[in-house]
């Protein structure tokens, strides 16, 4: 038995907040995407399977709709609206992205829709919220990683803010609101009643930034960008013979010192000077030049590996290639096989895709990406209008 197994909820997402419906779908919950006619926009984003952009073969909407149902419903008229409301009176949640003032256009708001269910859990996830000054703002993914700081911080001292790869906001915010729906599941076993879930992209993001509000507001330190090193010497991303490799320093210094020092390569860095912490985070150019020698020497393999001999979480950077081939992650049945109409040739079977991040023993995978869309109505039914 999955762990919502029972749970029914309509997903009126975009990219912004799918993975949240995907996170509940493959824990079991029944989850009927919602298209309008022609099609999810997410559909066009890529890569496209074959790098052939087309409604069917966007890799994005295949991993983001796994374990989901789907229909095609233009809720902009009557009969959309109604059948909508159907839907409503015996679903369990909405998961939604639109714009606040549209959603109160159509009646798609929470006032509205309690009307009808009031065990109704709405989620709803925008760029600023529903309230504040910003609440009708165009959003996206830069726009929130700018917006809620995370920006300021990412990248080296002599470069522009950087954004993080991929789309972080979004997985972020899909993540908080499937723990606000857990919970606001909770408390409806008690109450018998729902609730409103409000996410703001910005809010997420910056929710991420704890520790560098907590030393601004206690000490009004403002965190700088630090690139490949930590500024207060706590640790380094250093080159080897192979690539990178993470390394934790400050609270390993007498450690670090005796692995230089084995090999002869420590050097001043044994002068009692270097004990002194402080010191080190005001010369920690030396120390990072130092350390730099030594792990030119060595194999990522080899460093990870002696760190976890000494009980020092230091890590290998690992491209894409070393993620699919872990032996981590294969032990744990990571990634699985991808079942899809468009991989039925021999020329699309064996691929995989991530496996869900929350699993459970005795438990099944949700089934594989919903097909349809764009001049084809998806499964179960086509309700257009």
């Amino acid at each position: 038995m999955n762990l919502l197994e029972g749970l029914q909820i309509l997903d009126l997402t975009d990219e912004k907040a799918v993975f949240c419906s995907k996170l509940l779908a493959d824990l079991g919950a029944e989850v009927i995407k919602i298209e309008r006619p022609g099609g999810d926009s997410s559909r066009w984003l890529g890569p496209f399977w074959k790098n052939s952009p087309h409604p069917e073969r966007s890799l994005s909407f295949w991993y983001n709709n796994s374990s989901k149902l789907g229909i095609t419903l233009n809720l902009e008229v009557k009969e959309g609206q109604d059948i909508f409301r159907q839907l409503v009176n015996k679903t369990d949640v909405i998961i939604e992205t639109f714009p606040p003032e549209y959603a109160k256009k159509l009646k798609l708001d929470y006032q509205s829709l309690v009307e009808i269910n009031q065990r109704l859990i709405l989620a709803s996830i925008t760029g600023f919220g529903q309230t504040g000054p910003y609440r009708q703002y165009k959003s996206c993914d830069i726009v929130a990683s700018a917006t809620g700081g995370q920006m300021y911080i990412c990248g080296a001292p002599d470069t522009p803010p950087l954004k993080p790869y991929g789309e972080q906001s979004y997985f972020v915010a899909s993540l908080f609101a499937a723990i606000g729906i857990l919970v606001a599941l909770r408390e409806r076993h008690q109450s018998g009643k729902g609730q409103h879930i409000d996410i703001s992209l910005q809010e997420a993001v910056a929710a991420t930034l704890g520790h560098v509000f907590t030393r601004y507001f206690y000490d009004g330190a403002v965190s700088q960008r630090q690139g490949y090193y930590d500024r207060d010497g706590s640790f380094c991303l250093l080159p080897c013979q192979d690539g990178y490799i993470f390394l934790t320093i400050d609270r390993e210094w007498d450690i670090l010192v005796n692995l230089l020092d084995n090999e002869g390569m420590a050097e001043d860095l044994k002068d009692n000077r270097w004990q002194d912490s402080q010191y080190r985070r005001q010369h920690f150019d030396h120390v990072v030049e130092m350390l730099t020698r030594w792990t030119k020497r060595h194999t990522r393999a080899q460093l990870f590996l002696l760190g976890q001999l000494m009980r020092l979480p230091w890590a290998p950077v690992n491209s894409l290639p070393e993620m699919v081939n872990s032996i981590q992650l294969s032990e744990r049945n990571y990634f699985v096989p991808v079942e899809h109409p468009e991989l039925a040739s021999s020329e699309g079977q064996g691929k995989r895709r991530p496996s869900r991040p929350l699993p459970n023993k005795g438990g099944s995978l949700g089934g594989p990406p919903l097909p349809g869309g764009g001049p084809h109505p998806p499964n179960p039914i086509s309700v257009e209008g």
